[in-house]
């Protein structure tokens, strides 16, 4: 996704605004760059291969009747730690990092970033416990949408994925302003539905896109 403009931000905070005047409850919208870094990931599959590189040093002969030019323990450590290295620092590069990366673990990093950010912004402390969470993963090209307690108790997952694939739609289609928009008047239908706004109504969190480097 490319960076939005300011204009595009203008446009996702008016969606907010307006889904939040029909409802009591909150919404918040937050894009971050990536969810975690990965690294551990990448040296983890330069280790592994490096291990496994002296066993096909010494059986591949075998199989094959191809003799080594080298020998000796000493050269096959010397190879193997030159492997890691190289591999280290080669699995390093983002796009190649990240597609090493299980999509199970890019999903539970991202969901777990996404509590973190829910809890850290005192989203749970909402006045009527409704404060929903839309979060932007974009690294791991993942949304999540987390929505407090009282909520969650009356809205099932499949109405979440519903926003969720509006969003991810518009970003695929190369929209992403129209996504974060379909998203956010989604999100804001369902509050509207079983919270209404109340008498006191007050914007308890800001209505702007928030980015996270």
């Amino acid at each position: 996704m490319t960076a939005l403009s300011d204009k595009d931000k203008e446009r996702v905070s008016s969606a907010i605004g307006q889904a939040e005047k029909n409802t009591s409850g909150e919404i918040v919208v937050i894009v971050a760059r990536q969810s975690d870094d990965y690294r551990f990931i990448a040296l983890l599959w330069a280790a592994l291969i490096a291990l496994l590189l002296p066993l096909l040093l010494i059986y591949l002969p075998q199989l094959t009747g191809w003799r080594l030019a080298f020998a000796g323990p000493e050269i096959l450590y010397l190879i193997q730690l030159i492997w890691f290295v190289v591999l280290g620092l080669l699995f390093q590069l983002r796009p190649l990092r990240f597609s090493l990366v299980p999509r199970s673990i890019r999903k539970r990093r991202v969901r777990r970033a996404a509590m973190e950010q829910f809890l850290t912004r005192d989203m749970h402390t909402t006045r009527h416990r409704t404060g929903v969470l839309v979060y932007v993963s974009m690294g791991e090209r993942q949304v999540e949408i987390i929505a407090d307690s009282v909520i969650a108790a009356k809205v099932g997952d499949d109405v979440w994925k519903q926003a969720v694939d509006e969003l991810t739609g518009g970003i695929d289609a190369g929209r992403p302003v129209d996504g974060f928009i379909a998203c956010i008047d989604r999100c804001g239908a369902v509050l509207a539905t079983h919270f209404p706004p109340g008498q006191i109504n007050p914007d308890e969190h800001p209505n702007h896109l928030i980015e996270l480097n």
